[in-house]
């Protein structure tokens, strides 16, 4: 089959980009043929190693594996939508919005001709998979004709619900897309509960899967993520101060990237108000700021428990990497995606959102007692099975099944 995936961007190191390389990898270690296409480059700053821009063929995001063509559509950012209606109501708001119209349509005849180059040939199956909702918006100008429209939407639906593009992303959903992939069920009954029919599950593959369990010997608490405000990592760092005093030994290690999800300082600014927060908070020796993980493997099997202090999530990957790799996660219950993955006193703990307190006196629990950490690690790693390539992959292959009939 012809498949054709497209995101915001396809270099950059997290997020949708890099769902999108592993779903690439793994529909063209499937057989099929993988194009995938990216609106415009991400930050230079934030991109991949392994995952540079351009028309050209390109591996999987492990660095290795089978080949897929790899297209960008913008050179730079994309130009940004005119302001507020008011601001468009005169001649030269009205201007500016016809051209921003033209660019967009000439992008998405771009796209239409890529989507007619299809090696099964012009009558074969193909199927359009829009990784990243705001792409959904060249897509709907692009010709798909003979092409199914598949969107993943990786938020949770209560956080789009609560943005100013629910309306927008709801109307694009019911005119442009055959299926709506929420990423749990609860998310998808709530999506169809407002009035969409087209709606399904999928949940993200879990790419590398350790073939041995952390030893869970380190005594290391680590997080990996953004250090951005919704990944809480300053609410950790308030839970960090009551702990610590009380472990001595015990490291915070936090793996974070110091960069804007569009580039830019506003990431740098809150990396350094975190430094500071530290050492206000007198924990500096015990907290160690990493960087960039490039080998989450090597960090995890170095760690005893992992912990995710968001403020939202959707269906993360970290904890699931780590759960894979044997390490109980306690996380806050903010989420359906959270709660699907972590069962508390299964798997995992649970805090209540935003509960410093509690998220405090769940990590002290794994800290004390070596049984519940071995107990909930060796579940979580039997969890994290559910989500392997080859189970996602064979839920793909039903849906493309469904879409050919």
């Amino acid at each position: 089959m012809d498949l054709f995936l497209v995101s915001g961007s396809t270099d950059t190191r997290f997020g949708p980009a890099l769902r999108s390389r592993q779903l690439a990898g793994l529909f063209a270690g499937a057989g099929h043929h993988v194009h995938l296409i990216g609106i415009a480059p991400g930050a230079e700053e934030r991109r991949a190693a392994d995952a540079a821009p351009g028309d050209s063929g390109g591996p999987d995001c492990s660095g290795g594996g089978p080949a897929y063509r790899v297209s960008t559509l913008y050179d730079g950012p994309p130009p940004a939508a005119p302001g507020r209606a008011r601001r468009r109501a005169g001649p030269v708001g009205r201007l500016r919005r016809r051209a921003h119209e033209r660019g967009m349509r000439a992008k998405a005849e771009e796209l239409s001709a890529l989507f007619r180059e299809r090696p099964g040939g012009p009558g074969s199956a193909g199927v359009v998979v829009v990784t990243e909702g705001w792409a959904l918006e060249w897509v709907a100008l692009a010709d798909t004709a003979g092409l199914s429209v598949v969107v993943m939407s990786h938020e949770p639906y209560a956080v789009t619900k609560r943005s100013g593009r629910y309306q927008r992303l709801r109307w694009l959903y019911r005119q442009h897309a055959d299926r709506v992939l929420a990423p749990t069920r609860q998310d998808a009954d709530w999506w169809i509960r407002s009035w969409l029919n087209n709606v399904g599950v999928m949940p993200s593959p879990l790419i590398g899967r350790p073939e041995l369990p952390s030893p869970r010997t380190g005594r290391c608490v680590v997080f990996v993520g953004r250090l951005d405000h919704d990944k809480g990592t300053d609410i950790l760092l308030d839970a960090w101060a009551q702990l610590a005093p009380h472990h001595p030994g015990w490291l915070l290690r936090l793996y974070g990237d110091a960069t804007d999800r569009a580039g830019g300082t506003g990431a740098r600014a809150r990396a350094d108000a975190l430094h500071k927060q530290c050492a206000e908070l007198g924990i500096s020796a015990s907290v160690e700021w990493m960087g960039y993980a490039a080998d989450v493997p090597r960090v995890l099997a170095e760690s005893a428990v992992f912990v995710l202090p968001s403020r939202q999530e959707g269906f993360p990957l970290a904890p699931l990497e780590a759960m894979a790799a044997g390490l109980p996660c306690v996380a806050f219950d903010v989420s359906p995606g959270v709660r699907e993955l972590v069962t508390d006193g299964v798997d995992g703990l649970l805090a209540r959102p935003g509960n410093v307190d509690e998220l405090a006196r769940q990590l002290a629990r794994l800290l004390t007692d070596r049984e519940l950490r071995e107990r909930l690690g060796d579940a979580a790693r039997e969890k994290a099975r559910r989500y392997a390539p080859e189970v996602v992959a064979e839920r793909w292959e039903e849906l493309f099944a469904l879409l050919r009939k």
